[in-house]
């Protein structure tokens, strides 16, 4: 039953990231494009996305935290960190990366089931900085999380 929940959950996710055209590289980058308020050029649209995914997921957080588990399985929210050079570090590659090339890991995944040349480039990327990272962090024991030793 697990996989059948996280095969109809993937779908439903991918779905919606089609139906709100974030797998869409140009509609993305439209939206990042803060220049584009003064131009008027701006795509607002996914700010709305952005906005009702949180509107629905915040109150599963919070119930999920205030029952100690999910409604499918363990509790999978991870316990509160301060704000680290690694992290920040990882929030800038990812927002750079972003913002020049217009694919997150999710949309690029769905985005694949539509085989254009620019997700397969970016999802074998993402895959290399994968293989880097774990060459190159994980030996020193800097990739393992808590989540990781807790699983």
């Amino acid at each position: 039953m697990p996989v059948v929940m996280a095969l109809v959950t993937g779908l439903v996710f991918g779905a919606g990231l089609t139906i709100s055209q974030m797998v869409d590289p140009a509609k993305v980058l439209g939206f990042l494009d803060f220049a584009g308020i003064v131009r008027g050029t701006w795509d607002p649209s996914l700010a709305f996305v952005m906005g009702g995914a949180l509107a629905v997921s915040a109150p599963a957080y919070y119930v999920a935290q205030q029952r100690g588990r999910a409604a499918l399985g363990p509790l999978f929210i991870p316990p509160r960190r301060r704000l680290d050079k690694r992290l920040a570090v990882g929030a800038v590659v990812f927002g750079i990366g972003w913002g020049l090339v217009g694919f997150c890991p999710g949309p690029a995944v769905t985005a694949l089931g539509f085989g254009t040349g620019n997700a397969v480039i970016f999802f074998a990327a993402m895959l290399g900085g994968m293989a880097i990272y774990e060459a190159i962090a994980a030996p020193r024991g800097a990739g393992v999380s808590q989540l990781d030793q807790a699983a």
